[in-house]
């Protein structure tokens, strides 16, 4: 009897079943955690995509417990973020915590489960977008216009108490251009454009970002319209300029040749000439010997002219080599010449 029942029973189960495949009714698909995002460090939202629901009406439910925890919780909030979401809280929310969490779906036919999903809310932060843009084209009078730009950091975030630090970025474009000009702005919330085409009207727009986490959102664009005069007549600077750099230049090319000189003349100091006391230089140019001779004292020496002239009538009287001998002798020791020449003249009486 029990046998029969149990046979009814596996039969009847397995007709239902039949029946449902015929339906095209199943188990839901695997959903999936794809993002989790805290705007401010302090509360934070997580989003799930569901799988296939199977044909039959599918409920979700998100479980989390903290690292360190066995005690499952299930989410707090699912309408604050929207559908398929839950919120956390400011009192369900612990930085330096890990949460993990997982989403679980069910219908008649079955249940499914996503991957383990771990969540740190220190980084997951990503603000919202700046808020109030403000943008202007200044004119002074003495200086070439710009664009001026201001926002204000998202009201979400306090930044007096220094636990969060944003920094900005812009990007600006013709309202007919394809692709944009971004400018980093660092941590200021005000910013100058100079380069832009007259004429033209732009879009710009501003985005922050924390010093850990993600890029917020671009914020709605701001348009302003160009005036055509934008570039400045400024002529008269340029001329300026032109006149105050000449003479910067000619100062420092006189600045460099008398100290190249002075250099010059450490380096190779002229060479002294000759200095003699009494004696004229111009007599040297002048080629006269017996002046020259004069001046330097030799009074005694014979001029060279006549000293040449005796020799060639010496040479031309002489015949003897005896003779030519003598007479040289004789010039050399004048003295001695004069005290034998008595002795040669008893000889020869």
């Amino acid at each position: 009897m029990k046998e029969n029942v149990v046979s009814a029973t596996v039969f009847t189960l397995l007709l239902f079943l039949n029946t449902c495949l015929l339906n095209g009714q199943l188990p839901p698909g695997k959903p999936e955690i794809f993002k989790c995002r805290s705007p401010n460090k302090e509360t934070f939202t997580c989003w799930w995509r569901p799988g296939t629901d199977g044909g039959l009406p599918t409920n979700y439910s998100l479980t989390y417990h903290r690292e360190g925890e066995t005690l499952m919780h299930e989410c707090p909030d699912y309408i604050t973020g929207g559908p398929n979401s839950c919120h956390f809280g400011k009192q369900y929310t612990s930085m330096w915590r890990t949460y993990i969490m997982m989403v679980n779906a069910t219908n008649q036919m079955g249940s499914s489960f996503s991957d383990e999903l771990y969540v740190d809310v220190t980084y997951i932060v990503q603000p919202d977008p700046p808020l109030e843009l403000t943008v202007e084209v200044k004119q002074p009078e003495d200086r070439k216009p710009y664009l001026w730009m201001k926002w204000s950091p998202p009201t979400l975030i306090d930044l007096k108490t220094g636990w969060f630090t944003l920094m900005y970025e812009i990007r600006l474009k013709p309202e007919k251009a394809a692709e944009w000009e971004t400018h980093f702005a660092g941590q200021q919330t005000e910013f100058k454009i100079l380069s832009l085409h007259p004429g033209q009207k732009y879009l710009v727009q501003v985005r922050c970002k924390p010093d850990h986490g993600y890029w917020s959102a671009w914020s709605p664009a701001t348009f302003i319209q160009i005036p055509s005069d934008f570039i400045m007549n400024d002529t008269t600077v340029w001329i300026s300029v032109a006149v105050l750099s000449a003479v910067i230049c000619l100062i420092i090319v006189w600045a460099v040749a008398l100290k190249g000189y002075s250099m010059v003349t450490c380096i190779f100091p002229p060479v002294p000439g000759p200095k003699i006391k009494g004696f004229d230089a111009h007599l040297l140019e002048k080629g006269k010997s017996e002046e020259l001779l004069s001046a330097l004292g030799c009074q005694d020496f014979p001029p060279t002219s006549d000293y040449e002239d005796l020799l060639v009538e010496y040479l031309e009287v002489d015949d003897s080599e005896d003779q030519h001998l003598m007479s040289v002798h004789s010039k050399e020791h004048p003295s001695q010449e004069r005290e034998q020449r008595p002795a040669r003249e008893a000889q020869g009486s």
